[in-house]
C-alpha cells in the first residue's frame, strides 16, 4: 500500500504547484508593470 501514499504524496505537490502558480498570477496583476507599484496606492 506504499504506491497509495506515494500516489497522494505527488498529487499533493501538484497541487500546491499549481495554486502557487494561481497566486503568483494574481498577485503580479496587482502590481504596475512599468514602476512594479501597487496599484492601490498609484497616485493618478
Amino acid at each position: 500500500m506504499w504506491y497509495f501514499t506515494w500516489i497522494l504524496g505527488v498529487l499533493l505537490a501538484c497541487a500546491f504547484g499549481v495554486i502557487n502558480v494561481m497566486w503568483y498570477e494574481f498577485q503580479s496583476d496587482n502590481y504596475d508593470e512599468e514602476t512594479g507599484e501597487p496599484l492601490s496606492k498609484k497616485k493618478e
